[in-house]
């Protein structure tokens, strides 16, 4: 298996930290977030219902699907930046030698 350096390794997961640490933070607003800001938000409407009553009805869980497109991703680029392809990992999955 090829090696990665300590440096590169270090970078890698902090960019990773970063995007899960984001997209949990938007989570926790879609779903906590509203609900502590309910009554402010009951003018406001979307799509014919109160703002507050979608998001609580569907809007969080629509929020969620989305996140994890968003998150396949960039998760998808950040791994190719650092050089950890998924279709390097397939050839190694398949018994196949690196090339070094």
């Amino acid at each position: 298996m090829k090696k990665i350096d300590k440096s590169v390794a270090d970078a890698y997961f902090k960019a990773r930290n970063t995007v899960v640490i984001i997209c949990l933070i938007i989570g926790g607003l879609a779903s906590f977030g509203i609900v502590a800001f309910a009554e402010s938000l009951v003018d406001v409407t979307f799509m014919g219902m109160p703002f507050h009553y979608y998001m609580g009805a569907q809007g969080a869980v629509a929020t969620f699907v989305i996140l994890l497109f968003v998150n396949a991703v960039i998760s998808d680029r950040i791994d190719k930046k650092f050089g950890i392809d998924e279709e390097q990992n397939t050839r190694i999955g398949a018994g196949k030698a690196l090339d070094h």
